[in-house]
């Protein structure tokens, strides 16, 4: 605890060393917080246009005049010379700061200039004897003050929660953060590419609901003053696509947040993003090979390479990929048969038998689920198509004609992650009103993610919907694997968290 104090006061003593430093700056009548500050370019166009210059001139390459910004990361000071290093969004370059060049009172009032203060520079950029590449600065302007030091003296900021909890000092300290973010967007703008080119309308759908619908999950309740009633955030958009293919549209998809009231974990934060797209005139078979597609298309933009390194694994991405029925699956990894009983109490011994321990509450459907994610998911490290699930787990995909039991489901695995979920949607409005009366019933008994009856949804169905396949993307898993990040809060920008006390 004295070591905390110590530490603690120090910190609060370097604080207020900085606020001493402000009143000091604005007692010299300058604002230490400026409105604006007009740059040339950025430090890596500068860095590019210096090293193409210099490769081309036969001699020494004139010096190029650059006014830049940036955040300085460390500051070397000799006497009546002051070297930095400054940083913007895309890069470093080293600034010389020399009492000749600025002359005496800029000079001395960069005493009052820390790491982590954002300035503005102007000066000639050339090499230094050393061969470095450096602003030979001719002018400087405080930007912005920073009154707190930067985590380890900028020397990175390893502290797990630390970075998840105040994620702008983990993106000031570990620019290979930043890249991780960089890529995400860049997947988020494939699979927009991706869908565009082949006709898809992108649309959005509440994020209030008044019936918590679309997928098996517990929901975050809310209350409207003015309704005076509840509302659920959405645990997915799935009933409101569809119901727009009732109404005439054709390809949609929606790419946006989704919230679930359940347990975190490496995979699972409580508000995630989701692609969801729906296509008229489609099964789960012709979605298959479009989802290949899509994947290899995003791999290929954002990785260049179908071949990729997740967790200390290659993984290829290369089609065509595995596909495998779940109970097949189940007989290869597991060493048991699910398929052959419908027997609740027949399928648990089963399941423990292959070393899965089943809670007394799991039905049939979720027994096969809980075995296939426990002794299946493991060994899917190369792309994997599961399909053909049982309906008990399936509520809103179609019957496979020729073995009602089982649903036209598939799951696309990679890197033992699960990263989307799709079926031929069920269209028959007397068949899913049974199957939403049986996860009502679910619900009695004490399933509270169990799924509602949603009457309207019902109406839409009788109206008519064509035959649809739809498809489900986890963006956030997506990202995991393509960045090689082992949680899923290293891809959220401010992922939830406990509050400290």
């Amino acid at each position: 605890m004295q070591q905390e104090n110590e530490h603690h006061s120090t910190e609060q003593e370097l604080i207020q060393n900085r606020i001493e430093k402000l009143e000091r700056i604005r007692a010299r009548g300058d604002n230490p917080f400026k409105h604006k500050f007009v740059r040339t370019t950025t430090i890596p166009e500068a860095v590019a246009a210096f090293t193409k210059a210099e490769s081309v001139a036969s001699e020494t390459p004139p010096s190029q005049q650059a006014t830049l910004a940036g955040r300085i990361t460390a500051l070397r000071c000799h006497g009546k010379s002051t070297f930095a290093d400054l940083r913007d969004e895309g890069g470093k370059i080293q600034v010389f700061f020399g009492i000749k060049n600025i002359g005496e009172e800029a000079y001395a009032a960069l005493d009052d200039i820390d790491i982590g203060d954002f300035i503005g520079v102007s000066g000639p950029i050339k090499r230094t004897r050393t061969g470095e590449i450096t602003v030979f600065a001719e002018s400087y302007t405080l930007l912005t003050k920073s009154l707190r030091p930067l985590p380890e003296k900028y020397h990175g900021l390893t502290d797990v929660e630390t970075r998840y909890r105040r994620r702008y000092l983990d993106l000031v300290a570990n620019p290979e953060v930043r890249e991780v973010f960089r890529k995400r967007s860049r997947i988020v703008g494939a699979l927009r590419e991706w869908l565009d080119s082949r006709g898809f309308l992108e649309v959005e759908t509440p994020m209030l609901h008044p019936i918590p619908g679309g997928a098996t999950a517990r929901p975050f309740i809310t209350y409207h003053n003015t309704y005076d009633r509840h509302f659920y955030l959405r645990i997915a958009p799935e009933l409101y696509l569809k119901r727009l293919i009732v109404g005439g549209f054709e390809r949609v998809y929606e790419l946006n947040r989704n919230f679930r009231n359940e347990g975190v974990d490496t995979r699972h934060n409580p508000e995630f993003t989701m692609l969801e797209l729906y296509e008229a005139y489609q099964d789960y078979n012709g979605l298959m090979d479009e989802t290949e597609e899509l994947f290899v298309y995003v791999v290929e933009k954002v990785v260049g390479d179908l071949t990729f390194s997740y967790q200390g694994e290659q993984v290829c991405a290369g089609r065509p990929w595995r596909r495998i029925a779940l109970h097949d699956a189940i007989r290869e990894f597991a060493g048991i048969d699910l398929e052959s009983t419908r027997d609740r109490d027949e399928a648990a011994r089963r399941a423990e038998s292959a070393g899965v321990e089943i809670d007394a509450t799991l039905g049939y459907g979720k027994i096969v689920d809980e075995v296939m994610k426990e002794r299946v998911v493991p060994h899917l490290v190369s792309p994997t198509f599961l399909y053909d699930y049982p309906v008990e787990i399936s509520p809103l995909a179609k019957r496979k004609p020729d073995n009602p039991a089982l649903t036209e489901r598939f799951q696309v695995f990679m890197g033992r992650l699960e990263l989307c979920n799709a079926f031929s949607e069920l269209n028959d409005p007397i068949d899913q009103r049974a199957r939403f009366m049986e996860q009502v019933k679910q619900r009695e008994a004490g399933d509270d993610e169990a799924q509602h009856l949603d009457e309207d949804f019902i109406t839409a169905l009788e109206v008519g919907m064509p035959p649809t396949a739809g498809l489900g993307i986890g963006i956030d898993r997506l990202a995991m694997l393509l960045t090689d990040s082992p949680s899923i809060r290293d891809v959220i920008l401010f992922p939830q968290l406990r509050t400290l006390d």
